[in-house]
């Protein structure tokens, strides 16, 4: 994929681009903490006809992280929609795949924008917190005190085995977390969106063909939060990923390629 860059609204943002030209188009939404590139090689997998984004949402990756933006998924939606319009795809329906924060986003999206989007894809979806889970105030304090040990540490209770923590993984979100005002968007980010809900009443109002995909071993956001989406959503579909935990597609990308790949095509 090849990196881009635009100004939006006063925000310089970074993304990643494969197929431009293409005429379906596929929005990749990433979690917390993390930024395009955790994405890999995924959207590269893909039938050649697609055309795949995967963006830094503000505050995140290398996209400015303003200290007075109010980190909200409402605004993260608002954001989304206003970058479809300025990469000139805003009039054509498109794919989203989001993961965990990412997925919340996604679902509002295709709950709000729902004329606009052909597929959605939820990856280990986060939308139907109360608190945070116990992972998620580890991964809170790594993020406040990054340090080689306990940004490890947060990673390897992701993941179903702590062998597939790369330290590129670590070395690169301590990197992006001590950037200005990058601990400020992390720490509103998880408050805002592990002390709200999307709702029954608003997931059934999505009415595209839905994939939800769920690590087995999954301790950020338990498997039994996929049922939330699975029985609610009306055209949805689940599939459980075997020896991977929160982030799938990086635990066992040639099994989730051939998933998406079954479901887009």
């Amino acid at each position: 994929m090849d990196e881009c860059w635009i100004n939006l609204n006063g925000l310089k943002v970074r993304y990643l681009e494969s197929g431009k030209g293409k005429k379906n188009h596929i929005l990749f939404i990433h979690g917390l903490g993390s930024a395009a590139d955790r994405w890999m090689k995924i959207p590269d997998t893909l039938p050649s006809n697609f055309h795949s984004i995967a963006i830094d949402l503000p505050g995140f990756g290398e996209t400015d992280k303003p200290s007075n933006l109010e980190y909200t998924i409402e605004q993260f939606r608002q954001f989304v929609i206003s970058f479809l319009k300025e990469v000139s795809i805003s009039n054509e329906k498109f794919t989203l795949i989001g993961h965990s924060l990412g997925g919340y986003i996604a679902a509002e999206i295709a709950i709000q924008n729902q004329n606009l989007v052909k597929e959605l894809v939820l990856i280990d979806s986060s939308g139907m917190l109360n608190r945070p889970t116990p992972i998620l105030e580890e991964y809170l304090d790594a993020a406040m005190n990054p340090t080689q040990d306990n940004v490890r540490k947060a990673f390897e209770k992701m993941v179903a085995d702590p062998s597939r923590v790369p330290t590129l993984l670590v070395d690169g979100f301590i990197r992006r977390i001590n950037m200005p005002n990058a601990k400020h968007a992390f720490e509103s980010t998880l408050a805002y969106s592990t002390s709200t809900q999307i709702g029954l009443d608003r997931l059934r109002l999505i009415k595209i063909p839905t994939l939800i995909l769920w690590g087995v071993h999954d301790k950020v956001i338990p498997l039994e939060h996929s049922g939330f989406f699975k029985d609610t959503i009306h055209d949805s579909q689940l599939e459980i990923i075997d020896d991977a935990g929160h982030a799938p597609f990086a635990e066992k990308p040639d099994q989730v390629s051939e998933i998406l790949k079954n479901f887009l095509i």
